[in-house]
């Protein structure tokens, strides 16, 4: 059995100014040691932006460079999103940064046409689920909540982490749909909402939180206030509930076409 202190990190983000960004979350992070995975919004160093010729990064950027480091000092595992371009193409990479230097991406599978994202940004095909001292953990960004199948727990998975820039507009089903995932999937659930206003006008209050396999709030940050949430999460409190409400034995089978 495995046991994984989390901290979740809810902020504003300065936008488009990754160096602004880093400083901040560098300070964050190593005043408040201890945990084993740190979680940061999505786009955590430029805010959600279109702007990709500008912001995008490659793998040797300031941003992945800065992460690693602080990963390898804070002995911790670092969660967040960013702009990366990949052979001439421009992705939301879900990136997991770990201790020893290793970089696991996930590329974003639903891109938000409403917001433009499809427009600038390529697509990922491929589910990521990584393990990490004792965890498996599937990699979400922001809009792939909304879409049950992509998420579907076979078995595979015991946390599931999304990174988001969702607005106040739409909180309401962020709130609604993180539960949803943890419910139906019998899994823990992470979440982490910015704060602020981007350079596109758009508002965010938060909503950070961290479910368990039940539904049920472990922690969850005040609305429109930059704070840290901790918990330390379990995998025999999933094994038990598993055992006790088998409901993934019960699941419909199906393939994935991408």
């Amino acid at each position: 059995m495995s046991k994984l202190k989390v901290s979740v990190l809810q902020t504003d983000i300065i936008w488009e100014n990754a160096e602004e960004n880093l400083k901040n979350y560098n300070k964050i992070i190593l005043q408040n040691p201890g945990s084993d995975l740190y979680v940061l919004p999505e786009m955590f160093n430029s805010g959600f932006t279109n702007n990709i010729h500008d912001c995008a990064e490659d793998e040797n950027g300031i941003s992945l460079t800065m992460l690693s480091e602080i990963s390898r000092i804070s002995g911790a595992a670092i969660a967040t999103s960013m702009i990366l371009k990949e052979n001439g193409l421009f992705y939301n990479v879900f990136t997991f940064v770990k201790p020893d230097g290793r970089i696991v991406k996930y590329k974003k599978r639903h891109l938000f046409k409403l917001g433009g994202e499809a427009e600038m940004f390529s697509k990922g095909d491929e589910r990521v689920v990584f393990e990490f001292r004792g965890f498996k953990i599937l990699f979400q960004i922001c809009y792939d909540l909304r879409f049950p199948v992509w998420n579907r727990n076979v078995e595979d998975y015991d946390l599931m982490i999304n990174v988001a820039s969702w607005p106040v507009e739409r909180r309401k089903m962020f709130d609604i749909l993180l539960r949803a995932r943890a419910i139906e999937n019998l899994a823990y659930v992470i979440a982490c909402n910015r704060i602020g206003k981007d350079g596109n006008n758009l508002i965010y209050n938060g909503g950070s939180c961290i479910i368990d396999p039940k539904g049920e709030e472990i922690a969850l940050a005040k609305d429109n206030q930059e704070e840290i949430i901790n918990a330390i999460i379990d995998t025999e409190i999933i094994n038990e509930y598993r055992k006790s409400f088998p409901a993934l034995n019960d699941r419909d089978e199906f393939t994935i076409i991408v």
